[in-house]
């Protein structure tokens, strides 16, 4: 029974110094820099919000608090009134490289609010997902598209309910599409359709999503896009 008592001692020592190892090793920082590009209208700019504040930089900020010690990187291509064309031509010119952890898309609005032809978006909505999914290095598990915000909902739009069915059109396109590619699509017009209800959500000049607004959007994104970075 002693001589039994001295191997179960020398055993329980081995897992307690296995365990203390294995822990080690699993507690090493996260220390990848992790690079993430969004592609799209005034909704990715972040038209009327601080510089910082638009849904791509609060997703970074959010990203780097949960790492702890790793960098994360954004890259923003969008400008305010792009329509699909003109943000193809944008990633072609500008040619970001095939290297990104992350790609957000978020873009048709202009399409709809110049009465350009669904046409367009239909035929540009396609190659600017798969454009997407060859800047994150043709993983289209990176790729996450959000849905476009109703701006029916805000004092310029004023409850116009003919553009909420156009924009119901287009983001239920971008849906289909998304599914058939297996691509995360994330839905966040819902969160906009609150905001005559809730005046904070909207930016100061009656249009655009506020920084409260994109915070929701991330709220939304969060748990779609940590899994996807190993988080």
């Amino acid at each position: 029974m002693k001589q039994w008592g001295r191997w179960s001692f020398v055993v329980l020592l081995i897992i307690l110094v296995s365990c203390s190892s294995e822990k080690e090793v699993n507690t090493q920082p996260d220390t990848r820099v992790l690079k993430i590009l969004a592609l799209g209208d005034s909704y990715t700019k972040g038209e009327s919000v601080c510089s910082t504040c638009n849904f791509p930089t609060q997703l970074r900020d959010s990203i780097n608090v949960r790492r702890g010690n790793g960098l994360s990187e954004v890259q923003i291509i969008a400008q305010t009134g792009w329509t699909t064309p003109q943000l193809k031509n944008a990633i072609n010119q500008t040619n970001p490289p095939n290297t990104f952890d992350l790609v957000t898309l978020l873009i048709g609005v202009n399409n709809q609010y110049q009465n350009m032809p669904f046409s367009f978006y239909e035929n540009d909505f396609p190659e600017l997902v798969q454009k997407a999914i060859e800047k994150a290095g043709g993983d289209r598990n990176k790729v996450v598209v959000l849905s476009i915000p109703d701006y029916a909902f805000t004092p310029f739009g004023n409850g116009n309910t003919s553009i909420s069915a156009a924009l119901q059109t287009y983001n239920q396109f971008a849906s289909d599409y998304c599914a058939s590619q297996q691509v995360s699509f994330v839905y966040i017009t819902d969160i906009t359709q609150l905001g005559l209800q809730q005046p904070a959500l909207v930016a100061q000049d009656g249009l655009h999503p506020s920084t409260l607004a994109y915070t929701r959007f991330v709220e939304r994104l969060l748990p779609v896009v940590l899994p996807k970075l190993g988080l």
